[in-house]
């Protein structure tokens, strides 16, 4: 199993072997026992800390004892074949191994001792010599990161980055025990958003009876944890940053608690039944605003909307501009619910968008600015799949007392013949050439070149390159458009309102 295969939770040993074998053995022991229930959900490894004293204690204060931490470590002090016994033991045990070397020879034993890891501890984050030493053991590192300035969080990281090794960054607050007012939760977010490539973790020096900040962490997306451990004795008794077996269970059981309560990451969640039953009781369903036959498209005035709806109903959320629906039942009457069963939903979304990027891009070839904030109509005369064959986009950018619109005519495309009552319009092409046909005469209008079309005149235009032109006019005014087709012939919907952002521009580039 590989080890960051899910998450993982270190338990360090430190000094709490006592320089002890047999006690080292059992807190391994007591760390399984406690972890067996968890195997499943997280992967476990027990760390321990190698120190060369005779060279990593100054010469003149080796014999010293009134030094605290020179006096620990010399009396927990442990031999290679001591700790390569426990080393051994915690691999037995089903455990995943990580050791903390504080010195360059104590990197060459963990690298002969073959550990799963190796940890940089906070003291040693900034250690250059240490560090180019760790980096050619080729191992995954994991380093702590108390005290450290940006400016060191980014050297030590690209340093990993640029030998290609794998690095877990730890947030870490180096005061033992640290208080709940200095843990610094929010250093795992910064951690996230400036070394996102990164794995991230936390390891954690508080009071083992705390079990807010692990719920923290793991709400923040930290994956690594580390936590010092011990089993207490009368001679023995921990310090007040390690936790006992029992601590241990508890902060386990909360770790696990917590991911419960998170739930799925990276992904929408997918509700369960009874959630979306709970959903759909207190939505509105679609009704019949008359009798309804088969074979007809529904529209806006053939139906409305009401609470409660009944299951298996059309509801509000299927009547996306997107979908087109068809009545496949041979009769609904008036008020009655519509369900899903008495029509057919055809979702238009994947043409609509393959619509979109063919329009930018054509948009793009011209090199027209759209004005921002534009609205913007797909008229597709004959339905979505012939939209190639005969529509036309229209960006409505102004309507006034006067009217500006570019419309743009794929390759091919072609708009039906039709009058305007009211409305006199010129065409001013911007790219490609346009072909417009106005009482039966056709007219080629390139680049740079107008054409006006007068009132109550019969037009038609197409392209056979491709086309954006500008139309000026006056005031736009609905439904003074006259085809000389029978417009029952014509699709229902005739037009999907579309709105072209800059997001979109960029995208289609």
């Amino acid at each position: 199993m590989e080890l960051f295969s899910k998450p993982l939770f270190i338990f360090e040993i430190a000094n709490n072997h006592q320089g002890d074998v047999a006690h080292g053995k059992s807190i391994i022991s007591a760390m399984r026992e406690v972890s067996q229930p968890y195997k499943d959900k997280f992967n476990f490894a027990i760390k321990f800390q190698y120190r060369n004293l005779k060279t990593f204690i100054h010469k003149d204060l080796y014999e010293k004892t009134d030094i605290k931490n020179i006096k620990r470590f010399r009396d927990t002090e442990l031999q290679e074949k001591q700790f390569h016994e426990l080393r051994l033991e915690a691999e037995k045990q089903g455990f995943f191994t990580v050791c903390t070397p504080f010195d360059e020879d104590s990197v060459q034993m963990v690298q002969a001792h073959d550990y799963d890891a190796v940890k940089i501890a906070s003291c040693s984050f900034t250690d250059w010599p240490l560090l180019e030493k760790i980096a050619r053991c080729n191992k995954p590192v994991i380093a702590s990161a108390a005290g450290a300035t940006e400016h060191e969080l980014w050297k030590v990281t690209s340093f990993f980055q640029n030998r290609k090794i794998e690095l877990s960054l730890m947030h870490c607050v180096a005061e033992y025990p640290v208080t709940s007012e200095n843990l610094q939760m929010n250093q795992i977010d910064l951690y996230h958003a400036k070394y996102p490539w990164l794995r991230i973790g936390f390891s954690t020096h508080e009071s083992p009876d705390n079990m807010e900040p692990i719920k923290i962490a793991i709400a923040k997306g930290a994956v690594v944890f580390e936590k010092h451990v011990g089993v207490p004795t009368e001679d023995a008794p921990l310090n007040a940053y390690s936790a006992s077996p029992e601590q241990v269970s508890r902060w386990l059981k909360t770790a696990s608690d917590t991911y419960a309560l998170c739930g799925v990451k990276g992904q929408r969640y997918l509700p369960n039944q009874k959630e979306m039953d709970d959903l759909i009781a207190l939505q509105r369903g679609v009704f019949a605003g008359r009798e309804l036959t088969g074979g007809e498209k529904l529209r806006e005035i053939d139906k409305y909307l009401a609470f409660p709806c009944k299951p298996g109903q059309l509801l509000a959320k299927h009547l996306s501009k997107y979908n087109v629906i068809t009545v496949n039942k041979s009769e609904i009457e008036a008020d009655a619910p519509i369900m899903l069963s008495d029509v057919t939903v055809v979702d238009d979304e994947a043409e609509i968008q393959s619509i979109i990027d063919k329009v930018t891009k054509l948009i793009h070839a011209s090199g027209v600015v759209v004005p921002v904030d534009s609205t913007c109509d797909i008229s597709h005369h004959y339905g979505i799949k012939k939209f190639d064959e005969v529509g036309v986009t229209i960006i409505n950018c102004i309507n006034r007392e006067y009217c500006k619109k570019i419309l743009i005519v794929l390759s091919g495309q072609r708009n039906p013949e039709h009058t305007h009552s009211q409305k006199e319009e010129t065409f001013t092409v911007l790219h490609g050439e346009l072909n417009i046909k106005c009482n039966g005469e056709t007219q080629v209008v390139g680049k740079g070149e107008s054409k006006t079309v007068e009132r109550g005149v019969p037009h038609e235009f197409w392209s056979d390159t491709g086309c954006v032109f500008e139309e000026i006019s006056t005031t736009h005014i609905n439904n003074d458009s006259y085809y000389s087709e029978e417009e029952k012939n014509f699709a229902y919907p005739r037009k999907t309102e579309i709105y072209i952002t800059e997001e979109v521009l960029e995208r289609t580039k």
